[in-house]
């Protein structure tokens, strides 16, 4: 079997693979390694015989695709992370994984670890797979003129520490929760009450006002809406009489008239003290042929341009009043840009409604498909941004590389979404595959290529290894609870939502959701992730390059 499995990469990369998964679903006192179970599978292979390593084109084809897919569909929820309450929290979970770097430095130079096994280290007790990814490019890059058997020795050796340290980067973060629910006794009511304020900014109202404001009658609705600049709601439709209509810019508001407004809490209250009065009756749709419809957004012409540039009032006689992104609803607004995949809710007469429909496109099948030019052609411009050399002391130079020049390219065309008739987003469900094929086939080849050397590696040290890597992940979670919790005053449920985004680990996530009944898990992970994913990749990256110019 071992022969067979030798002489046939694919066999040996598929067997890697779906052995991986099945270890991966496997439930250890309630959870599941999940894909990382692929990397373990893989250096038991390589362990097994050294003949079962599998090409290096396979690593580097799932590398690329896997960092791309990330920037991608991080682009905007990093940059978005920069503005308003996530850039001081971005900034806070940057310097606590500073913080974790200078620590690993620390271990290396108390125990004798070389540059790539520290950085491995690190990248294992925060269980960042992207950051290994960088490590290894880094490692070969760093060490283009040593003998080819030393750079396999450093493209391997992060592989191998990142493989001890990962268990304790999950399972010890879940433990010290544990304890600090336990000590700091969590505070049901301030989670409750936290958790309200949060989920005030996201859930959706529709109330009918009557024009009654003696400031805006005779007004159109664009020169009454002028003075708020942001006023959170969306008008859809408006009675005047006995006739029901769209709302538009050039609607003239008079008085009594009964106009629908949706938004948050907080828009409702500055609707009603803009038209004057909540009405006794909320004007119901299908008055007057008008009708409404959940299309999804698939016509790549709408892709990527802003409801204002659509122009829907006059192109349509139409308007978006609600906009559903992956499983999050939200009030659009004119500055808003359309995604593929996004779920929009378009008020119209119905004669108009299938014209609306195939407008916006709403179509499963083509949020499904990729744009392969634009995605060949995002992947071209990130391997050309990581092949330039930067020069550093000693006759060094450093380079992004596969991980570092694809992420950085994905990231700026996610935020850009769109350049003249490329667009470069993907639907999600495209995105999530693409990143999964390119994931596993990362794994399951650096695993088998780093097998060869588990052993050594184990017997010269694993425990020390363990051990270290621990220190990092403890460091780590114990620093940001305390800062989160004592200095940030957050609750509980958002400090483990904080570190688990901090750690970009899921099966942290999951124990977090299992702890309370509040969403503040989930909302404080993602403030944090984007840049958390970022900050580690290129922390991992300026270890290595520190410690291979000393």
């Amino acid at each position: 079997m071992l022969d067979l499995l030798a002489e046939n990469p694919l066999l040996l990369l598929f067997t890697v693979i779906g052995l991986g998964y099945l270890v991966g679903n496997t439930s250890i006192f309630g959870f599941k390694l999940g894909v990382a179970a692929v990397l373990f599978v893989g250096i038991f292979f390589g362990a097994l015989d050294h003949r079962l390593s599998l090409p290096e084109h396979i690593y580097i084809i799932g590398l690329v695709l896997f960092v791309y897919a990330i920037g991608l569909q991080s682009g905007h929820g990093f940059f978005a992370s920069f503005r308003k309450r996530g850039l001081r929290f971005s900034i806070a979970a940057a310097l606590i994984l500073v913080v974790g770097a200078a620590v690993a430095i620390a271990i290396c130079k108390f125990m004798g670890l070389s540059a790539p096994s520290t950085a491995g280290l690190f990248c294992g007790a925060l269980t960042n797979t992207p950051a290994l990814a960088a490590a290894v490019e880094t490692s070969k890059n760093l060490s283009v003129n040593l003998s080819p058997e030393t750079r396999a020795l450093y493209a391997s050796s992060p592989v191998v520490t990142y493989g001890l340290a990962y268990p304790f980067g999950v399972f010890g973060v879940i433990l010290w929760f544990f304890i600090s629910n336990k000590v700091l006794k969590s505070d049901r009511a301030k989670e409750t009450a936290e958790a309200n304020k949060e989920a005030g900014s996201e859930s959706i109202f529709s109330h009918t006002f009557k024009v009654i404001n003696p400031a805006i009658i005779g007004k159109t609705v664009e020169d009454a809406l002028a003075p708020f600049k942001d006023h959170g709601f969306i008008l859809s439709r408006i009675k005047k009489g006995d006739q029901t209509d769209i709302v538009q810019s050039q609607t003239v508001l008079e008085l009594n008239d009964c106009i629908v407004a949706v938004g948050d809490a907080d828009a409702m209250q500055r609707a009603q003290l803009i038209f004057g009065e909540l009405a006794q009756e909320h004007l119901a749709m299908g008055l007057d042929g008008i009708s409404y419809r959940r299309i999804f957004v698939s016509n790549k012409e709408v892709v990527g341009k802003s409801i204002r540039e659509l122009n829907l009032s006059k192109e349509l006689h139409a308007i978006i009043t609600r906009l559903r992104r992956g499983d999050v609803d939200m009030v659009p607004t004119p500055d808003m840009v359309l995604e593929m995949g996004d779920r929009i809710r378009v008020i119209t007469q119905r004669e108009n409604m299938d014209r609306a429909t195939k407008y916006f496109g709403d179509s499963l099948k083509s949020i499904s498909e990729t744009d392969y030019l634009s995605l060949s052609l995002g992947i071209v411009l990130g391997v050309f941004l990581g092949m330039i050399s930067i020069p550093l002391p000693q006759g060094l130079s450093f380079k992004l590389g596969f991980a570092g020049g694809p992420l950085i390219a994905g990231l700026i065309l996610g935020r850009l979404e769109r350049t003249g008739p490329i667009t470069w987003e993907m639907p999600f469900n495209a995105n999530l595959v693409l990143r999964q094929v390119g994931l596993v086939f990362f794994l399951a080849s650096i695993g088998t290529k780093a097998g060869d050397g588990f052993g050594a590696t184990f017997e010269a040290g694993g425990w020390g290894l363990i051990v270290g890597g621990a220190i990092i992940t403890t460091t780590v979670t114990i620093v940001t609870i305390l800062i989160g919790h004592n200095y940030l005053k957050l609750p509980m449920a958002a400090v483990m939502g904080l570190m688990s985004g901090i750690q970009t680990q899921p099966a942290c996530l999951a124990y977090a959701n299992q702890q309370t009944e509040t969403d503040l898990p989930n909302i404080w992970y993602a403030t944090v992730y984007p840049a958390s994913m970022v900050a580690k990749i290129i922390l991992a990256q300026v270890i290595l390059s520190i410690l291979m110019i000393r």
